[in-house]
């Protein structure tokens, strides 16, 4: 019989966490007798479980990654006809996921309103979409958490549940002020991933250049430390041009007619 049919049910089995190898699905074929039928009927279940275990798990991702649900920005919905440049083709590859397989960060730079957050949110959703733990949080609400974390002393739950997924996206960088110890968990935050083995990288969104991310923290020698490490492998797009957002408005204008509007004919006359 041919091995390869049990090769594939044994590979599924695996990604279901079922405890069956090759050698014991040739056994079992053997000994109930089971048909051609049978064995495509088996493998069919189990790759419906497989494809419901995979769905399941990216649903999960989606559920806990913080970015939104119910207008998700991919880059199916990013017009990317609008962005011109000599190496616009490297944005058009951040779908591939490339950056993040090669521990390689990314930061969009340039003024408000040009793309840098829908990018960033595509790219989360793109790495949930193919199993990848994201998680999607602004600059204002890390402060907030890492000044929690230090009054509760819970500062290493924190720090864990940050470089935990694989795709960590920091928005708006350069928002708000962090003292010496909020930036020294941030540092200790960005040294734990970078020394982190496996698929991850960070996405960062700013409106200001990183060499002026120093005014926003009090420590220079943690901060310094941190681009170090943020800048050692990274792509960094410059967005420059025109804000998208009122592209759309629509302006009516309209003018009275010189009758008041809280007053009517009949008032008018008596």
């Amino acid at each position: 019989m041919n091995p390869l049919p049990f090769e594939g049910l044994e590979s599924t089995a695996k990604i279901l966490n079922l405890d069956l190898e090759v050698s014991e699905l040739s056994n079992l074929a053997e000994e109930r007798g089971f048909s051609s039928e049978q064995l495509d009927a088996v493998d069919q279940v189990l790759e419906y479980l497989r494809e419901k275990k995979i769905r399941n798990t990216i649903d999960m991702y989606l559920r806990t990654s913080r970015l939104p649900q119910k207008a998700p920005k991919t880059f199916d919905n990013f017009d990317f006809s609008v962005i011109k440049g000599k190496h616009v083709d490297r944005l058009q590859t951040l779908p591939s996921l490339m950056a993040i397989r090669a521990h390689k960060n990314i930061a969009f730079i340039g003024p408000p309103g040009t793309g840098k957050t829908h990018l960033a949110q595509a790219y989360g959703y793109e790495c949930c979409q193919n199993g990848l733990k994201t998680y999607f949080i602004k600059m204002s609400e890390l402060r907030d958490r890492f000044i929690s974390a230090r009054r509760n002393g819970s500062e290493a739950s924190c720090l864990n549940g940050l470089v935990r997924p694989a795709c960590l996206i920091i928005d708006e960088v350069g928002h708000c002020e962090f003292d010496k110890e909020n930036t020294r968990l941030f540092f200790d935050m960005i040294d734990r991933r970078y020394n982190r083995q496996g698929c991850n990288n960070i996405i960062f969104t700013s409106n200001k250049n990183p060499s002026l991310w120093k005014n926003n923290f009090s420590d220079d020698d943690d901060l310094l430390c941190s681009l170090d490490r943020i800048f050692d492998d990274a792509t960094v797009f410059n967005i420059r041009g025109d804000s998208y957002r009122g592209k759309h408005l629509e302006n009516i204008a309209l003018h009275t007619s010189g009758v008041s509007a809280a007053t009517s004919p009949e008032k008018s006359e008596s």
